[in-house]
């Protein structure tokens, strides 16, 4: 019997999955010892597992692997990894001599006890490749376009790299798409060149698929205010919101953020788990 195991970083998500492959939740005990280390357990036996376990903090890492195994243990001959946000996906490549390719060697321990995985919206699809295991990309593009249907009348990428996203969410709404042109100046500072796009008087969506430290999503926004847009959403599939980032993006004149439930917030609105469920 299928089962859908809940790691402690996307309960939501996990319910909500467990829902859309009518398969039940599987009882499990997760807690933390005085120290810090990890405790796991199964209460019940199955024989194929659907894990669903951020690798975002450091800690859910450890936490995944242990309920690989007990998944293992408690007779799973299928183990289907889900891992909603890949933590350490954007460390994909060597920039500079002497780095570690985390993305690979996440890939590496996670395979060891997986028949399969699943994550939605890595920063770069090819992450899948660096699994020996059956690996696949789902988006939640879907869900959020859904959402803003018939409230917005552009969607923006903040930069050229996420055009794709951006073009496939103005198709569901049936809208205009178009991109910022962005220059990184530090972790947490970007400044936006202004283009000439036709937002004044209009609503405009911007899409990405990480909001972290919220400098990227602050800059295009105020550049919109400042050409005359009546509002303008901020929404991501991922929603880190390290540090101030919820308040840099208000500050900027945002009309409202939305994410999806891979890292819960209060701002997870959108479930990605029917996109999750269809790529099961």
């Amino acid at each position: 019997m299928k089962k859908v195991i809940a790691g402690s970083s996307s309960p939501t998500l996990a319910r909500n999955l467990a829902q859309a492959l009518n398969a039940p939740l599987a009882e499990t005990t997760v807690k933390r010892f005085p120290d810090g280390e990890v405790y796991v357990r199964l209460h019940e036996s199955m024989e194929e597992a659907v894990i669903v376990q951020n690798t975002y903090p450091d800690h859910n890492i450890i936490e995944l692997l242990f309920l690989q195994d007990a998944a293992r243990r408690a007779g799973a001959d299928t183990v289907r990894v889900v891992v909603p946000y890949y933590g350490y996906g954007r460390q994909d490549r060597v920039f500079e001599e002497g780095e570690a390719v985390s993305a690979a060697k996440l890939a590496r321990l996670i395979q060891q006890d997986a028949d399969s995985l699943v994550t939605v919206d890595p920063h770069k699809d090819y992450i899948t490749e660096f699994f020996g295991i059956p690996a696949h990309a789902c988006s939640a593009v879907q869900e959020i376009a859904s959402f803003f249907a018939g409230r917005v009348d552009m969607v923006l990428a903040p930069d050229r790299g996420a055009m794709d996203r951006a073009q496939a969410a103005a198709r569901v709404i049936g809208c205009p798409h178009d991109y910022l042109e962005k220059k990184r100046l530090s972790g947490k500072e970007v400044e936006m060149h202004p283009k000439e796009l036709e937002v004044e008087g209009g609503a405009v969506l911007i899409i990405d698929d990480i909001i972290s430290t919220g400098g990227t999503m602050a800059a295009a926004i105020r550049s919109l205010k400042a050409q005359g847009a009546s509002a303008v959403y901020a929404a991501c599939s991922h929603g880190l919101f390290a540090g101030d980032a919820v308040e840099r993006i208000t500050a900027a004149g945002c009309d409202d953020i939305v994410a999806t439930d891979t890292v819960e917030s209060a701002y997870s609105t959108i479930s990605a788990a029917p996109a999750v469920a269809a790529c099961l």
